[in-house]
């Protein structure tokens, strides 16, 4: 059993150290998907948790609750409200995006931006706001001002971004549901595995299921070092 294992993981790496066109191919969807789920929400709702750590407004608590609630709803509710929003007499049916690497973004979109929001806005409301304070002092306009903030909290806020990602670069419920797993348009790493498992393809699975373990190892790295440099900042 042990070996046959290490013959699978073996398999795999010499897939991915070959540059196999279909590992790669799906390596690229996956990250062109996410990575523009990302860049969509970054600015939003990093604006988003500063308005909520700054301005007090009837019912802001339960704004605030609602989002932290939300990191948690389960991928494939999110591909079903997608999915709904989006198949042919849905409120954005006409966009025919259905089962295209937009639909994809979409719900990945809704699955990320929970959790940049919350965590940035716990970034902002137990953050150091001597730099604000110092640049509005200055003269600063109001837009400098948050610039200069988002820099001096650029730790907690990497972190708010690394989990964005890491939530929606695993994720297979949602992409499965709207994106329909098509060879080489809308299959990524979690739904190329879960098939080429059903189908006994283990190779390529154990390829795929490898460049998330390193992905994970880099992020579990980089959270780390940034939380050791915020615990550094408070103790100085």
């Amino acid at each position: 059993m042990n070996e046959g294992m290490f013959s699978v993981f073996q398999q795999g790496l010499s897939l991915l150290l070959s540059f196999d066109p279909d590992v790669w191919a799906i390596i690229g969807v996956s990250f062109s998907v996410s990575l523009r789920a990302l860049a969509f929400i970054l600015l939003p709702s990093i604006l988003l948790g500063f308005a909520l750590a700054v301005t007090r407004f009837p019912g802001r608590g339960t704004v605030i609750s609602l989002f932290q609630t939300l990191q948690a709803i389960p991928t494939v509710v999110v591909g079903l409200i997608t999915y709904l929003l989006l198949f042919r007499q849905g409120v954005m049916g006409d966009l025919r995006w259905l089962f295209t690497q937009n639909a994809m973004v979409l719900a990945q979109v809704f699955l990320a931006m929970p959790v940049l929001v919350s965590l940035s806005y716990g970034a902002f409301a137990s953050g150091d706001w001597r730099a604000w304070e110092t640049a509005r002092t200055l003269g600063a306009p109001r837009h400098r001002a948050f610039f200069t903030l988002c820099h001096e909290l650029r730790a907690p806020l990497l972190v708010a971004v690394i989990a964005a990602f890491s939530r929606i670069i695993t994720e297979v419920g949602a992409s499965m549901l709207v994106g329909g797993n098509i060879h080489n348009v809308t299959r990524n790493i979690p739904t190329a595995i879960a098939l080429e498992t059903s189908k006994g393809e283990f190779a390529q699975a154990a390829a795929l299921g490898t460049v998330l373990l390193i992905l994970a190892l880099i992020i579990n790295f980089s959270l780390g070092t940034l939380r050791n440099q915020q615990e550094g900042l408070r103790r100085g």
